[in-house]
């Protein structure tokens, strides 16, 4: 075999072997619908019992207010339930690097969940506070800072409080922070594009807003399909909407993008940004109104029966099925 079939030979079984581990990956984070109607699923009892009566009115997670509830029961379990999947994905590398090269100085991270990015924390950042809406999440947090930290004023650079980042100018006024970290949050927050507004304003104006997220495929229609088909299920058992339109939101948020990388398909989005124009803000909140429309139309469509790989197209065609589809390398632009 000459070198050039050997290297196409392992360029297509490593492009085989990562489209298999993003395939499991996500049929791991999403449970079937046997395990989810299991009395055994302490983690889901309550929110189920909450959709087990019916309504004329649509009891949609990807919608509901309430995800903080879900984090606090999940809170115990989350690290050991996504640590496999981060690492078969290769996400610890790219936190370390969104950290490594752009966090400097006084740092904000919103949405920091149970703290997984405080060991990529460079030594050179003065100050990083960790917030979030779930006191159990940063309950854990706060235990990976005493026991990772070594020394008492590496430990000392650290802060954690609950707060909610859609209203963060709350706790804080303008041009507070050199950076701003939200690592898998814009999935989760309630009103995405007005916690992405506030970052604006405690962001200093040369300040780098890092972003670390998944949401719709642009490359690969059957894999965003596959994401819409699951988001309802997904959001209840994890308090998180996968398929959110990332780039949609920057653009309405009026941020500044230095980079955007996109990696497993287009589903995970890795953005180095600064604070937009101002005047961007009375337009997002005329925008508000019609985004929250879109997206009780998606919860509709979630209800309905018969989405699947083998839809029919309008025009006749037959859908392919996205796990078909799977053999790409990953798109990185940069603009």
């Amino acid at each position: 075999m000459s070198i050039n079939n050997r290297r196409k030979a392992l360029a297509l079984s490593s492009a085989g072997a990562y489209g298999i581990a993003v395939y499991f990956t996500y049929q791991f984070l999403t449970p079937d619908q046997q395990e989810e109607s299991s009395p055994t699923n302490n983690t889901n009892t309550n929110l189920q019992s909450e959709t087990t009566t019916p309504s004329t009115s649509c009891n949609c997670y990807t919608t509901d207010p309430k995800r903080t509830q879900t984090f606090s029961k999940i809170a115990q379990v989350y690290d050991d339930q996504i640590n496999r999947d981060e690492i078969a994905m290769g996400l610890p590398l790219l936190r370390r690097a969104l950290l490594y090269f752009h966090a400097k100085g006084n740092v904000l991270e919103v949405g920091a969940g149970t703290g997984r990015n405080i060991d990529y924390y460079p030594s050179n950042v003065d100050k990083v506070v960790l917030t979030d809406t779930s006191d159990q999440m940063l309950l854990q947090a706060r235990t990976k800072i005493q026991e990772t930290t070594q020394s008492s004023e590496h430990t000392n650079k650290f802060q954690v409080f609950v707060a909610d980042a859609s209203t963060i100018t709350t706790y804080y006024p303008p041009n507070t922070f050199d950076t701003i970290v939200d690592t898998f949050g814009l999935c989760s927050f309630d009103n995405p594009l007005q916690v992405l507004t506030e970052l604006q304003r405690i962001c200093k104006p040369n300040g780098k807003i890092l972003l670390l997220e998944h949401g719709r495929s642009k490359s690969w229609q059957g894999l965003s399909n596959y994401l819409d088909k699951h988001a309802e299920r997904h959001a209840k058992n994890w308090g998180c909407v996968w398929n959110r339109d990332i780039d949609l939101m920057l653009e309405e948020a009026g941020l500044v993008v230095d980079v955007l990388d996109t990696w497993h398909f287009g589903t995970t989005y890795y953005v180095v940004c600064r604070p937009g124009d101002d005047d961007n803000t009375v337009e997002l909140l005329r925008m508000k109104e019609g985004k929250e429309e879109e997206e009780e139309d998606i919860c509709v469509r979630h209800k309905r029966d018969g989405l699947d790989d083998n839809t029919v197209e309008e025009d006749g065609r037959k859908k392919v099925g996205w796990w078909k589809r799977l053999l790409v390398w990953p798109s990185n632009r940069e603009q």
